[in-house]
């Protein structure tokens, strides 16, 4: 019996990246997450969420939209909220009124408690996307603090990335996350010079 794995997955989308059949790594997907067994890491819903993804990159939102919604009613562990994908595929079924409600409902909900910063993330290029550049920077914003609070430097830095561009194109100066995202730069520029640093040098040829 073939098992859930991220691994699995992430080959199948590793092979559909080379080849551009985003279709064919959908279709496999699909029944792998209706048919393999559910004994890993992997949850079924983030099965149907990662098919879901590569039906959207087939060009095939109707599909897509139909798998995320069967990973919301699955209800298992996903990399961000299905609602965020959803989202997307309406938009391109040109269903905008129900994404904006879905987002709304994201919102409200994330108002009330905390904020998933994959979920802010997918939500923020979205937005940027369909030219709501204020929207794109409060959720950007939003998943940036949460990445604060958290403790989760590299997601924030993605974040803080993604948030620069927005306010960039909005004509905005630089505020405090800027520069925050400045020193994350930095540090991990650092990071990566000691590591380079760190490892011998080449050559293992015998004399």
């Amino acid at each position: 019996m073939v098992v859930l794995t991220d691994d699995l997955f992430d080959e199948i989308e590793f092979d559909a990246a080379r080849t551009g059949d985003h279709r064919r790594a959908a279709l496999r997907m699909n029944h792998l997450a209706a048919t393999a067994e559910q004994a890993g890491s992997m949850s079924r819903a983030e099965a149907y969420m990662r098919a879901g993804e590569q039906w959207l990159l087939a060009d095939e939102p109707a599909v897509a939209a139909e798998r995320f919604e069967q990973a919301m009613s699955d209800g298992g562990e996903t990399f961000a909220d299905p609602r965020a994908p959803l989202a997307r595929a309406l938009f391109a079924l040109g269903r905008q009124d129900e994404g904006r409600a879905l987002i709304g409902q994201l919102d409200q909900e994330g108002a009330q408690g905390t904020r998933d910063p994959r979920t802010c993330d997918l939500v923020a290029e979205l937005l940027a996307e369909q030219g709501d550049m204020d929207g794109a920077l409060h959720w950007a914003t939003a998943g940036a603090d949460e990445c604060k609070r958290r403790g989760d430097p590299a997601e924030l830095r993605l974040l803080l990335s993604l948030r620069y561009r927005i306010r960039h194109d909005l004509g905005l100066p630089e505020d405090d996350y800027d520069r925050m995202l400045d020193e994350l730069t930095a540090e991990a520029q650092k990071s990566q010079r000691l590591r380079s640093a760190s490892k011998p040098a080449g050559g293992t040829g015998d004399n």
